[in-house]
C-alpha cells in the first residue's frame, strides 16, 4: 500500500485531517517560519524598553517617597555587605536622578520594537488569510501599525485585569460568605477563575484574528480560531508554570532556566498565533478569496509577414531572371515570324 493513496483515503474520510493537513499546508506554503521568527525576535526587543519605562516609572515612585528609598537602600547595603553593596546603592540613586532620560529613552525605543512588532503581526496574519497588503504611504502605515498596537495594549490590559480580578473577587465574596478560611471554597474558586481567564483569552484573540489582518475578516469566521488559540495560550501558562517550578530549586535554574523559558514561550506563542491563524483560513466556514472574472475575448486576425530566407530569396532572383530571359526570347520569335 502506498502512503500517498492511505493519506488520501484518511483526508477524505476525516475532515479534522484533512482540514489540519490543509492549515499546515497554508503555514509553510506561506512562509510562517520567517513570520514567527521576526515575531518573536522583535517581542524579545521590546521586552529591554519595557523594563527600561517600568525602571523609570519605580524610580518616579521611590523619588517622591525618601523613606522607601532609604529602607531599600538600607536593605541593599545589608543584604550585599562591604563596598560592593555601597557601589549598588550608589547606582540606584543615580538611575533615580537619571530616571527622566531613562524613561524617555525606553520609551522611544519601545515604539520602535513596538512597531515592528506590529508590522511583523499583522503581515503574518494577512499572509495566512491569503490576503493583498495595500499600498499605503509609508506614514499612514506606521501610523495604522501604532493604533492596533495601541488598541491591542488595552486589550491586553483589560483581559488580564479580569484574569487577576477573579481571584480578589473571589475572595471578597468567600469574605461575605463567611467561608473564607475554608479550603474547599479557596479551590473552588480557583476551578471557576479557569472559565473566565478563557473567556478573557478569547476575547482577545477573537479581536487580533479579526481586526488585525490588513484587511478586516468577519468576526463569525475568526470564533472557533480564537476559542483554539485560548485553550492553547491557557495550556502553555501552565506548562510555563511548571517548568519555572522545576527549574526554579537550584540558583543556576533559576539565573538561566527562567530566561530559557521565556525565550521557548515566547516562540512557542508566537508559532501559535500563525499557526491558529493558517487553520482558521483554511476552514470550510472561512470567507473565500475573491475571483476576478476573465476578460473579454477579442478575436481577430492577426497578418504576419512570412520571413525570407536566403534560399526563398535566391529562388525568386532565378525566377525572376528566368521569367526576363524567356520573355525575350518569346519576343525574338514573334520578330521573326
Amino acid at each position: 500500500m502506498r502512503v500517498g493513496s492511505w493519506w488520501a483515503r484518511a483526508r477524505e474520510r476525516y475532515g479534522w485531517l484533512d482540514h489540519l493537513a490543509r492549515a499546515v499546508d497554508r503555514y509553510i506554503e506561506h512562509n510562517g517560519y520567517h513570520y514567527v521568527a521576526s515575531i518573536a525576535y522583535f517581542t524579545l526587543l521590546s521586552l529591554i524598553p519595557m523594563l527600561m519605562v517600568t525602571l523609570s516609572v519605580a524610580g518616579f515612585v521611590l523619588a517622591d517617597q525618601p523613606g522607601v528609598l532609604n529602607q531599600l537602600l538600607h536593605g541593599i547595603t545589608s543584604a550585599v555587605p562591604g563596598p560592593l553593596g555601597t557601589k549598588a546603592g550608589e547606582l540606584l540613586q543615580g538611575f533615580i536622578e537619571q530616571r527622566t532620560k531613562v524613561g524617555v529613552l525606553g520609551l522611544a525605543i519601545g515604539l520602535y520594537s513596538g512597531w515592528n512588532w506590529m508590522n511583523a503581526l499583522r503581515d503574518a496574519l494577512t499572509a495566512m488569510w491569503e490576503q493583498q497588503r495595500p499600498a499605503l504611504p509609508f506614514f499612514r502605515t506606521i501610523a495604522k501599525d501604532l493604533l492596533a498596537l495601541l488598541s491591542l495594549v488595552v486589550a491586553l490590559t483589560v483581559s488580564f485585569s479580569l484574569t487577576a480580578s477573579s481571584g480578589t473577587l473571589g475572595t471578597f465574596l468567600l469574605s461575605l460568605a463567611g467561608v473564607d478560611d475554608a479550603s474547599w471554597a479557596h479551590t473552588a474558586v480557583s476551578i471557576l477563575s479557569i472559565p473566565l481567564a478563557l473567556l478573557a483569552d478569547w476575547l482577545v484573540f477573537l479581536w487580533v484574528l479579526a481586526r488585525l489582518p490588513r484587511e478586516p475578516v468577519g468576526i463569525r469566521s475568526a470564533m472557533r480560531g480564537a476559542v483554539a488559540a485560548a485553550i492553547g495560550f491557557e495550556l502553555l501558562k501552565l506548562a510555563g508554570g511548571i517548568y519555572l517550578g522545576i527549574v526554579g530549586g537550584t540558583p543556576t535554574g533559576a539565573a538561566f532556566g527562567s530566561v530559557i523559558g521565556l525565550l521557548f514561550f515566547i516562540a512557542l506563542v508566537s508559532r501559535l498565533l500563525v499557526f491558529i491563524t493558517a487553520w482558521t483560513a483554511t476552514g470550510f466556514d472561512a470567507p473565500r478569496k475573491a475571483v476576478a472574472p476573465p476578460g473579454p475575448f477579442v478575436l481577430a486576425p492577426v497578418m504576419r509577414p512570412r520571413r525570407s530566407g536566403p534560399r526563398v530569396l535566391a529562388g525568386a532572383v532565378a525566377g525572376s531572371v528566368l521569367t526576363l530571359v524567356l520573355g525575350r526570347v518569346f519576343r525574338r520569335r514573334r520578330r521573326d515570324e
